[in-house]
């Protein structure tokens, strides 16, 4: 989930929008969000300005954002690889480095027609794994009850079915030894620095999602474990980590069997670790 610093990604200006609204009204909710400390105000004031309907709808918009609540939770979706996602109060907004994590998916994919997004939040890593290959059988899985419904909205368009429970606990048990993909963008921020995360992270989502115990790696520990138990022969873990936290990382995928390697991206920095059942197992 999120790494140790960064904060959410907002919804990329790339976006397509509406005709540019009228100077006054840009020009005062561009002059708001500057004196809130957004960054990217001009970005920000488009988007919200196309979102609003009706002129109080903008205001609240605005009275939101610049009260610190996160710009996709204003908006109510966020961008990722071209989707967007839904997100909705106390469920975890996907950031735009766990693309990377998608893309190392997909380089793995082959013939995996079936795809598992563990710890899913919104279900973006799975709504974004299932537009990119077409046709499969697309699960999700999360604790928490909110993510859930949120995912159910994302993934529904691909045919994916969503599951409540603690990681594989959640599964069904026809999927042992089938599962071609597993990606899991599990919590990884270890508990004494979860409090330096930004605010918008650390006041508007759940701990659940961002809480990864003392050295941010005890559910990372128990999905290689088992992940042996569900992959099909050749089938790939991949899970989104810090490079700092990489060489236990593997030793954690090393102990469970899996052929297990760090790929790192410097832009946007992130590392992911991909384990491979061997194809023997």
């Amino acid at each position: 989930m999120p790494s140790l610093s960064s904060p959410s990604s907002s919804p990329s200006p790339s976006s397509s929008l509406p005709s540019a609204p009228s100077p006054p009204a840009r020009d005062a909710v561009v002059t708001a969000l500057r004196a809130a400390g957004c960054v990217f105000a001009e970005d920000e004031a488009r988007l919200i300005l196309a979102a609003a309907g009706t002129p109080d709808e903008l205001a609240a918009m605005v009275d939101r954002r610049v009260t610190g609540l996160p710009l996709e939770l204003v908006l109510g979706w966020a961008e990722f690889r071209g989707l967007r996602i839904a997100v909705e109060p106390g469920v975890f907004v996907p950031r735009r480095r766990t693309e990377f994590l998608v893309e190392q998916a997909l380089a793995h994919a082959r013939d995996a027609f079936v795809v598992v997004d563990l710890c899913c939040g919104s279900g973006a890593v799975g709504a974004a794994l299932a537009a990119a290959l077409g046709p499969v059988e697309l699960h999700a899985a999360d604790i928490d009850p909110a993510a859930v419904r949120c995912a159910r909205r994302n993934v529904a368009p691909f045919g994916g079915r969503v599951h409540t429970g603690d990681l594989f606990e959640a599964l069904p048990g026809a999927l042992r030894r089938r599962i071609g993909i597993l990606a899991a963008n599990v919590p990884y921020v270890p508990t004494d620095e979860v409090g330096l995360l930004p605010a918008e992270a650390r006041d508007h989502e759940p701990h659940v999602a961002l809480d990864g115990g003392p050295d941010g790696l005890d559910v990372l520990r128990r999905v290689a474990a088992e992940a042996p138990r569900w992959l099909a022969p050749g089938g790939c873990l991949l899970i989104e980590t810090s490079e700092r936290q990489a060489p236990t990382a593997l030793a954690a995928f090393a102990r469970s069997g899996l052929s297990s390697r760090l790929i790192v991206s410097q832009e946007p920095y992130v590392a992911v670790v991909v384990g491979l059942n061997p194809a023997d197992r």
